[in-house]
């Protein structure tokens, strides 16, 4: 399999091309010029490199073969203050449909992208590939756009369609200042970590198993629609946190409010569709994946 990979150095898209590369598959990477996350790729004969920011997909050109499958994983306009504008995310909607012209210039007959939790809007049920999409912010408006018109242009020109809703990822190559991040840096200097009443569900998908289970809609066989990424275990959030204190025993503290306002999101997912489909179930736990990033994090320092 040759496969095109855009946010090839976030971290599902290093997740992805590690799981190609141990496949022996042949990996066209488009980073960003001058990007400081280069080092995070594995050293391969199996991966090239493109320079490209999402604006200029169409100087792309590759390597003059063909490609099989397109991953789309980049996206601007990520951090808390521009999530909510409307004009900033209109713009990765357009880049997008960029991105699927670039696809079928390479030759690729299927495209794989990469959806989000916030086309939901607040959920208090479990959530599955049919629920109703509802988005309170403009990301999750730019997100479910995005899918309606990109569905459109691949049909047109024939190319397989995947569209998935990614929930809470974690991992080594994860974002700073998530709660996962505070909390382990908390408890590291032996200082308190404070939450909210933490009571509502969440979910969490170690990031080999997003790569992996992105890597499967790839290269499987799949019929085309919406598939949830995420983990089989849905669990009070406060247990979550718990686990990641108990990795430091006798130094390690954590309160929660239990007078916490406000109506959060719950995150019950239902992934029997993707499991069914690519005959696979995530399979790092909580705590083995979060020994893994505790680790990770000593080794940086």
């Amino acid at each position: 399999m040759r496969v095109v990979v855009t946010g090839a150095t976030s971290m599902i898209g290093v997740a992805l091309i590690k799981e190609c590369i141990k496949n022996s598959d042949q990996v066209l990477a488009i980073v960003r010029k001058g990007t400081k996350r280069l080092n995070r790729l594995p050293k391969s004969d199996l991966l090239s490199v493109e320079y490209a920011g999402l604006n200029e997909l169409d100087s792309v050109c590759g390597d003059g073969r063909t490609y099989d499958v397109f991953y789309h994983f980049a996206w601007d306009h990520t951090i808390k203050e521009e999530r909510d504008n409307p004009l900033l995310q209109e713009e990765n909607i357009r880049t997008m449909l960029s991105a699927v012209q670039l696809a079928n210039r390479l030759g690729c007959s299927k495209f794989v992208s990469a959806g989000s939790q916030a086309e939901y809007g607040i959920k208090q049920e479990k959530i599955g590939p049919d629920t109703k999409a509802e988005p309170i912010i403009a990301y999750g408006m730019a997100k479910l756009a995005a899918n309606y018109l990109c569905k459109r242009l691949c049909n047109q020109l024939g190319i397989t369609y995947i569209w998935t809703r990614i929930f809470s990822v974690y991992g080594c190559n994860d974002n700073s200042n998530t709660m996962i991040d505070y909390a382990i840096k908390q408890f590291q200097r032996g200082q308190v970590a404070e939450f909210s009443s933490a009571t509502q569900k969440w979910n969490y998908l170690f990031e080999d198993d997003a790569g992996m289970m992105f890597y499967l809609l790839g290269k499987m066989s799949v019929e085309e629609g919406v598939y949830c990424i995420a983990s089989n275990e849905t669990k009070p959030l406060k247990e979550y946190i718990e686990e990641m204190r108990d990795s430091y025993p006798g130094r390690a503290e954590c309160v929660f409010d239990k007078n916490a306002p406000g109506k959060v999101v719950t995150l019950d997912v239902d992934i029997t569709k993707t499991t069914k489909a690519i005959n696979y179930v995530p399979k790092v736990s909580f705590n083995e994946g979060i020994k893994r990033v505790i680790e990770f994090t000593e080794r940086e320092q």
